[in-house]
């Protein structure tokens, strides 16, 4: 009886990939190893010859598609620009989710003036701390940050004109959610921009982005920023409260722009449509 061999030759070489798959493969492995170690004001500590094992690819392949390793870099540059602030965690969805659980807890303080007052601040202290911590720990919020010492050292070109055009499509989209998220806590809370400002919702999410950025960037140098909380009452709250700095920066930030909307009325039956609304 004789054992079968395995086939040998061609039969037992992979699949040949695409371009476009080689491509995506070698984005994705780099991607990965910049999550892994995060990013400098360059791309230098990214081995290409790394990337081509990671991303499990013929070298042959990989060269065809990128001759000079600069060419895959500039490719790897925009494809980080694109996706870093839907990986930061930055727009605040999982901490709105927390905010309606406590809110559905506290649903009893909308009854009066004072009580819808005190879950407001508490509702932003707790979004603020939360924020902060998430994107202070963010190895990729990290990496987002050196993208943009990285962009502004770039040569006029087109490559900088097409990262540039890939950070305003993310910032803007970016800036969209944190606006939305705004926007239904106001609305939930019964407040309104101020109308003297003549603002918007856009206008407000970028005031407190930028805000929340200085605070995160800040902290980097300034490890106590991070770290350091006071027990007190604040903003005309009936109770004290854990406050970092960036939690009171952020919720001043707010404060300044919204404010009860008189047209608003408070009933037993809106209170019930916020709960069913909260519940949902």
């Amino acid at each position: 009886m004789t054992n079968k061999q395995p086939p040998a030759g061609l039969a037992r070489r992979r699949p040949r990939l695409t371009d476009a798959e080689t491509a995506q493969r070698m984005l994705d492995a780099a991607m990965a190893m910049v999550e892994d170690t995060g990013l400098t004001v360059s791309l230098d500590h990214i081995s290409f010859e790394d990337v081509i094992r990671d991303a499990g690819v013929a070298r042959s392949a990989a060269y065809r598609r990128w001759p000079y390793k600069d060419m895959f870099f500039s490719d790897l540059l925009k494809e980080l620009t694109k996706q870093a602030p839907a990986a930061t965690g930055a727009d605040g969805q999982a901490g709105e989710d927390a905010l309606r659980q406590l809110a559905r807890e506290r649903i009893d303080q909308l009854a009066t003036a004072q009580g819808r007052h005190d879950l407001c601040v508490d509702l932003l202290r707790q979004g603020a701390l939360r924020d902060f911590e998430a994107m202070y720990a963010s190895t990729r919020w990290r990496t987002y940050i050196a993208l943009h010492a990285t962009f502004l050292g770039l040569a006029d070109g087109e490559l900088r004109t097409e990262v540039q055009t890939a950070f305003d499509a993310a910032e803007r989209h970016l800036n969209d959610q944190i606006a939305q998220s705004y926007e239904r806590l106001a609305a939930l809370l019964g407040l309104h921009l101020r109308p003297e400002l003549h603002t918007t919702f856009g206008e407000l999410a970028t005031q407190l982005s930028a805000t929340m950025r200085g605070y995160v960037l800040t902290a980097l140098s300034r490890p106590d920023l991070a770290d350091r909380h006071v027990r007190q009452s604040a903003f005309g709250t009936t109770g004290a409260a854990e406050w970092s700095q960036p939690a009171l920066g952020i919720t001043a930030a707010a404060l300044s722009f919204l404010v009860p909307d008189p047209q608003v009325e408070w009933n037993e039956e809106r209170i019930k449509r916020i709960q069913q609304t909260l519940e949902s």
